[in-house]
């Protein structure tokens, strides 16, 4: 379960909190059909409205009529952040996985390996984690050098490609 919330939080980019109080209302169907999480983060007050990823929805189906969501009327069935992240911390040794893990690191890898990587602009990631300030996403922007360093390969693939097309006319 553990996992799986996990998991979630990294096709969401919602905070253990913000989970924590999803219910089914937060759930909504857009004009297109496709499904979205809307949610006001508790942290900020801001809106946060997500569509849902296929592996985001599967995990809201597993879960459905798990007992604790069943009792609690929440979306999906969530321990303590303490346990959880106890939880986590047990899950990287058996993978040996030597970053520290806790839940706060799938808002991180929502926002820089899934989004940011994958070209979602960094204006839509903003919006989707509920950030008040676009600087506040830009510190996960930071990260990617990588993603820097191939637009720039690609930016000169491209000025070659020109000046050479001016050569051969």
């Amino acid at each position: 379960m553990v996992r799986d919330i996990f998991i979630f939080a990294c096709f969401t980019g919602l905070a253990y909190v913000d989970i924590y109080n999803l219910t089914e209302d937060n759930i909504s169907q857009n004009v297109d059909k496709s499904l979205w999480l809307m949610t006001n983060r508790q942290k900020t007050g801001s809106a946060s409205n997500i569509p849902l990823l296929p592996i985001a929805i599967e995990i809201i189906e597993k879960y459905k009529n798990h007992p604790l969501t069943i009792n609690s009327k929440k979306l999906l069935p969530v321990y303590s952040i303490q346990k959880v992240n106890e939880y986590l911390k047990t899950i990287a040794e058996n993978c040996e996985i030597t970053k520290k893990l806790t839940f706060h690191v799938a808002r991180h890898s929502f926002a820089t390996t899934v989004t940011l990587a994958n070209k979602v602009s960094i204006e839509s990631v903003s919006k989707m984690l509920g950030h008040k300030n676009i600087k506040t996403t830009q510190h996960y922007a930071k990260i990617l050098d990588k993603k820097v360093g191939e637009d720039m390969l690609a930016l000169q693939a491209l000025l070659q490609k020109k000046e050479d097309l001016k050569k051969q006319a």
